[in-house]
């Protein structure tokens, strides 16, 4: 059987992220592009990315590309891709879609002519004029550019950033897959400690801890492609048993934490509680110029507050302030925090060693990093 395309979707700013994330899974044929990594798989590749991928979005089918000005070479273009061989005859099939400088600009169109030609094809091979629905979901999307048609079906369902362990939320939460991305772009590993003074509902400190136990991040949540024949449980089954088999729970971890909000702690605790890390963070209800972490050559980790609101604004001036502190009392550990303050390093006192742009949501943000001096490497036995 010749191999799928398939599409990891990827928040701006994060597509180099995805590609190394799929290249350490052992996938090599890849194309990188604006919000998406394109790469050649199987079927059972869509399990395993779906459970494994941190930063991506989700994982598309890519069905098939062509040129579409007119809403026949559309419909035509459509009609002629395998539908029949993934969407069973009770298969719900809803189609999205979307328009970008192209002239089938008419997104509800669109759809609807997405919709006939994807009818007119499964009626001659299942032999049916009617199509209930009532099955498994095949969620389809259009998507034009410059022109050129774009269809896709969608393995993952809700998207890969809902892991599963947080069933409650705080106000203006950071996304798991963009906490997943702030430790990897750190030099943290788990033989360091890690602390977050504001951690909120704890999400970088349990991104932190599954990647140092190697436990997929998929694992605790179900994706709507379970469903479907064209997969099989099979591959789901051989997929979660790779994953179950990978983690590391062994490796000892130093992990806190505090927030000045007790029920922003409270929140934590669930979610680390919910993702059987409770043991591993330390969670503390404190201030950030009462936070003092423990250990050397640590990083701390940290999405601070963004004080959009002008009465919030001298507050988060106070709060960079005592980073600053916080930094001269820790000389060998490394900073990083993610913040769309354009005075941040004014306020901290210290010339960032590196920025990268990053869009949180989409607050365009600049994610500092102060470099702190490596651990020493363990002495090797002569």
């Amino acid at each position: 059987m010749p191999q799928l395309q398939l599409i990891a979707t990827a928040p701006m700013g994060l597509e180099a992220i995805v590609a190394r994330e799929l290249k350490d899974l052992g996938y090599t044929d890849m194309e990188v592009e604006n919000g998406r990594v394109v790469f050649a798989g199987d079927l059972i590749d869509i399990c395993r990315c779906n459970y494994w991928l941190r930063t991506s979005d989700r994982i598309l089918v890519k069905m098939g590309e062509f040129q579409a000005t007119t809403f026949d070479e559309l419909f035509e273009g459509t009609k002629a891709l395998p539908w029949e061989e993934w969407i069973p005859a009770d298969g719900e099939f809803p189609v999205e879609g979307r328009s970008h400088k192209s002239q089938l600009s008419s997104v509800p169109a669109c759809q609807g002519i997405v919709k006939k030609a994807i009818v007119e094809k499964l009626k001659l091979s299942h032999h049916t004029e009617w199509f209930p629905e009532d099955g498994p979901l095949y969620r389809i999307e259009v998507s034009l550019l410059k022109d050129r048609a774009l269809l896709t079906l969608d393995t993952t369902g809700p998207a890969l950033h809902k892991r599963g362990y947080r069933k409650l939320v705080t106000e203006a939460p950071l996304k798991e897959t963009m906490a997943s991305a702030l430790i990897q772009l750190s030099r943290w590993g788990p033989h360091r400690p890690l602390y977050d003074p504001c951690c909120g509902s704890g999400t970088i400190l349990i991104e932190a801890a599954m990647m140092a136990w190697n436990i997929a991040p998929g694992l605790r949540r179900s994706f709507p492609s379970e469903q479907w024949d064209k997969i099989g449980s099979r591959n789901w089954e051989e997929a979660r048993e790779e994953a179950f088999d990978a983690v590391t729970d062994d490796i000892p971890l130093q992990l806190g934490g505090s927030d000045i909000d007790p029920k922003a702690i409270e929140v934590a605790k669930a979610a680390a509680k919910s993702a059987g890390l409770a043991k591993e963070i330390k969670l503390d209800v404190l201030p950030a110029s009462k936070a003092l972490p423990q250990g050397d050559f640590g990083c701390i980790i940290t999405n601070p507050p963004y004080g959009e609101r002008l009465s919030e604004k001298e507050e988060v001036e106070r709060l960079l302030r005592q980073f600053g502190n916080l930094l001269q009392q820790l000389p060998t550990w490394s900073f990083f925090a993610l913040s769309p303050a354009k005075q941040f390093e004014h306020y901290l006192g210290r010339k960032a060693d590196k920025r990268r742009k990053l869009f949180n949501g989409r607050i365009e943000c600049q994610y500092y990093q102060f470099l702190g001096p490596l651990p020493p490497r363990p002495r090797q036995e002569s």
